[in-house]
């Protein structure tokens, strides 16, 4: 058996040999160059769309697209035309939808699942590594036994899979929250964090501060999250502007890059989804349109675009608060080629699922419009007391978009 480094051999025993090669292995890690930070190799974003969104992504300068499921696998295929690699996720049960991990046929049903995907994807020549689950930790008291659950699969992945790395993602709860990975999951490769709005300054030195030294993959990057805005009198969150998450992208950026540990950002959504609203985390519009935040993707990526997004300089709303059927008027400042722009009322979601969970869309409102041009609006509240988002999006000749949208309530 070798213990060591150029071919020294020895017969040691038990506790000896393992606290040897331990230290042996950190030695190694602690000698070998760092690989770059933000490696080009791996900059992509996380998607969920259908194969026109993957061509613009490729198109944008992406090397990497991160997905959520086996059922994503057709993503494999397409990708492989477009040169893109994957990370491909495995689903890992949740406890907070009900998994239960002391259920042994629960466990060993998804494990023969997962063997049985992973026999018949890993020779794909688009797989770059695997994902283990997402956030599966998500709503436990303590998240070792779900951790504990993650390494174990990563193991029989390993084992089934040398050639590829594997990954868990996690939220980011904390340092007490995340100490525990410190010692945790000598099977997983790459440590995925999901971040959001300033939880990304300084990720690396509190990650290196409670013990935690893997590489690390942002695997989810979103500007101020829903959980985290300011809210209106009756609750409602205040999404930010698309120049302004924009404006954060090109931000954080810049600051990831001086980190060595993190070695790829993956930006939350690379599609549309509907979560609070339509538009508070994708990327892109419903109908695929590219906008500021897609432009300063692809600028970090090294492509600026030939033709810039439409850019929102200022929204307002007159009040925040109206009778019912009382006058509304709002302003807008924008900047772009050629724009033009639609305003549209609709009620405040109120089927919140949590945990990124995709949410049912609020119905749109029809309102009496009295003006609409590409700066203005005027129109009748809805009769009905309640809360209401007015939705604003700006397109441009090219087909780029900016959004923003201002809540309002009715009483």
């Amino acid at each position: 058996m070798d213990y060591g480094c150029g071919g020294v051999r020895a017969a040691l025993s038990g506790a000896r040999a393992i606290a040897i090669a331990i230290f042996m292995t950190e030695a190694l890690l602690l000698a070998a160059p760092p690989l770059a930070a933000l490696e080009p190799a791996w900059q992509g974003a996380a998607f969920a769309g259908e194969r026109a969104a993957l061509q613009k992504l490729a198109a944008a300068g992406a090397k990497v697209v991160r997905v959520y499921g086996e059922k994503d696998a057709w993503v494999l295929d397409e990708a492989d035309k477009l040169g893109l690699g994957v990370l491909m996720s495995l689903d890992v049960g949740l406890p907070r939808r009900g998994f239960d991990l002391s259920d042994k046929r629960a466990v060993a049903a998804q494990e023969a699942r997962i063997v049985a995907f992973v026999r018949r994807t890993r020779q794909h020549p688009a797989l770059r590594a695997w994902v283990l689950g997402n956030e599966v930790e998500h709503e436990m008291p303590d998240p070792l036994p779900a951790w504990r659950e993650v390494n174990r699969l990563a193991g029989i992945v390993k084992a089934l899979d040398p050639k590829h790395p594997t990954m868990m993602v996690v939220a980011d709860g904390g340092p007490e929250r995340l100490h525990p990975l410190a010692n945790c999951c000598a099977n997983v490769d790459f440590l995925g964090i999901n971040l959001y709005a300033d939880a990304v300054f300084g990720i690396g030195e509190r990650l290196r501060a409670v013990g935690i030294r893997k590489p690390v993959f942002v695997t989810e990057l979103g500007p101020l999250g829903q959980w985290q805005a300011g809210r209106k009198p009756w609750g409602a969150p205040v999404e930010l502007t698309s120049r302004q998450k924009a404006d954060y992208f090109r931000r954080v950026f810049a600051e990831l890059r001086r980190d060595p540990q993190i070695r790829a950002v993956f930006p939350f959504l690379w599609g549309a989804k509907q979560e609070q609203t339509g538009t508070w985390h994708g990327l892109l519009l419903d109908d695929g349109s590219l906008t500021e935040m897609t432009d300063a993707l692809a600028t970090a990526w090294g492509r600026p675009p030939q033709h810039p997004a439409p850019s929102l300089l200022g929204i307002g709303i007159a009040a925040d608060e109206f009778a019912p059927g009382a006058e509304v008027s709002s302003t807008l400042d924008a900047r772009g080629e050629g724009i033009v722009t639609r305003w549209q009322v609709q009620k405040e979601a109120s089927e919140l699922l949590g945990g990124g969970d995709l949410e049912p869309v609020p119905p749109t409102m029809n309102v009496e419009m009295l003006h609409a041009d590409t700066g203005s609006v005027r129109f009748r509240a809805p009769e009905a007391p309640g809360a209401y988002r007015l939705f604003i999006t700006v397109r441009d000749k090219n087909g780029k978009a900016a959004t923003a949208n201002l809540p309002f309530l009715v009483r």
